[in-house]
């Protein structure tokens, strides 16, 4: 419990914007060490939509923003990319999150559901997705947990799979609904301009 508070502490004390736009609240947290941090939440039932980060680097230039939930971040697309791009058929790994648990996706997987094996490694503290055709392989962790310092529960992971997309749950424990609550009270107490701007 002490690793969760200092987790909100650290959100308290950043300097935070607030905005509306397109039925979103838009959250802009800039913490003591440089790192950005902004997130999108439904504003009727007040779900996390995007999280994304940006560190600078080592020279102090902005990095890029890097999408810890939500879709990817479509980049401009040049004239040599033109030409040569990932073949949209590619598995694509996404993260977004529900209330109660974080989930995962993974399109353009056409395999039936008993080729998949999803399992905690608690060694490496992750969660790992391989397929028996060996067709697939992905390791990841929660990020959310590790932030709190909190264990994986290998009875807390589900998964399923429809429509080519695999989709693997994670049940919320309650410290980490404890912390979203608290921390979704504090930004509404945000003074909140109407319009995105930064």
């Amino acid at each position: 419990m002490a690793s969760q508070k200092s987790w909100i502490d650290i959100l308290k004390s950043s300097k935070k914007t607030s905005f509306t736009h397109d039925g979103k609240r838009k959250i802009h947290f800039l913490f003591t060490d440089g790192k950005e941090l902004t997130e999108e939440y439904d504003l009727n039932t007040d779900e996390l939509i995007v999280r994304k980060w940006r560190h600078k680097s080592t020279l102090g230039a902005q990095g890029q923003w890097q999408v810890e939930v939500g879709e990817p971040l479509a980049g401009p697309v040049t004239s040599s990319e033109s030409e040569i791009r990932e073949n949209c058929f590619n598995p694509l790994f996404l993260r977004k999150d529900t209330k109660t648990s974080f989930q995962w996706r993974v399109r353009n997987l056409p395999y039936p559901k008993d080729v998949f094996s999803v399992f905690v490694e608690p060694s490496d503290r992750c969660i790992i997705i391989k397929t028996s055709n060996k067709k697939y392989y992905k390791k990841f962790s929660i990020t959310d947990l590790d932030r709190s310092q909190l264990p994986l529960d290998d009875s807390a992971l589900s998964f399923t799979h429809a429509n080519n997309t695999l989709i693997v749950s994670y049940k919320k424990p309650k410290e980490i609904l404890t912390l979203e609550q608290e921390l979704l009270k504090e930004l509404k107490k945000l003074k909140v301009t109407s319009e995105w701007g930064f």
